[in-house]
């Protein structure tokens, strides 16, 4: 039997709702076979980071190499790469594989407000990183950064995809969940890809009012990867992740004294 598979290349999450653990589940969801290399160690829950290790360049790297050396994957999930080295070994090995379907969800803040990526790697990331990705899938915080300018309407939203797509020649989806703008019950992604002649598509599905978000970007670019995997082009993917995750969220899982977790297998 054919099995489809995807490589997650993320941190871990101690608490399981976001980072490798959320991607895992994710990609096992949509029947595609996770494989995983850790860039990071964390100590967190529902309420927090509480300290991080930093798996060695070096580790990350051997990992990366023995699962493409033996089980080549479908499409790659790029997460926290908590700094400049690690996100060095990710490029390289993109490019020694030639591998052109991966998606990177540029986490750059966690929900709890802690910076993961240090600031010197972030025009590494831009630069060097992006343009080798079929698809980054930033949320208005993370664009704020990338862009260096505040999104504050939907015309300056736009503004932002269009900056990121034509600085680093890469398909955008902007996440719009963090608006205050969008139509009442209901949220707004945003998506640029080279391949569709529409230009940017707003994708919209129903808003559950939650507080249990924890690992949505995680959550969403893993299902983006698992559909790319399965043969899906961008647009197709992107839709049907979104699907995916507005029912994760509609679930109503309450795990924990913060900011929990979806349910993934749904």
């Amino acid at each position: 039997m054919e099995k489809k598979t995807v490589l997650t290349i993320a941190g871990s999450d101690s608490s399981g709702g976001a980072g490798i653990q959320a991607d895992i589940k994710t990609i096992e969801a949509h029947g595609v076979y996770a494989m995983s290399a850790i860039t990071a160690l964390t100590a967190q829950n529902t309420m927090g980071i509480d300290a991080v290790f930093k798996i060695p360049a070096d580790f990350i790297k051997s990992q990366i190499d023995t699962v493409f050396e033996d089980i080549r994957p479908d499409a790659v999930k790029i997460g926290m790469l908590p700094d400049i080295e690690a996100m060095k070994v990710v490029a390289d090995s993109l490019k020694k594989y030639d591998f052109k379907k991966a998606v990177l969800d540029p986490v750059l803040k966690s929900t709890s407000g802690t910076i993961l990526s240090e600031k010197e790697g972030l025009n590494y990331l831009k630069e060097e990183l992006f343009p080798l990705c079929l698809l980054i899938t930033p949320n208005i915080p993370e664009a704020e950064i990338i862009t260096g300018k505040k999104i504050s309407t939907e015309s300056e939203l736009i503004e932002a995809v269009n900056q990121i797509s034509e600085n680093y020649h890469c398909n955008v989806l902007l996440k719009g969940g963090h608006s205050s703008f969008d139509k009442e019950g209901y949220c707004t992604d945003y998506l640029y890809a080279k391949e569709s002649k529409e230009g940017i598509q707003k994708i919209v599905e129903k808003r559950f009012e939650s507080s249990n978000l924890h690992g949505t970007g995680c959550t969403l670019s893993s299902a983006i990867a698992a559909n790319i995997s399965l043969g899906y082009d961008v647009n197709e993917a992107v839709g049907r992740a979104k699907k995916y995750i507005t029912k994760c969220i509609a679930i109503g899982l309450d795990l924990g004294k913060g900011n929990g977790p979806l349910e993934h297998f749904v």
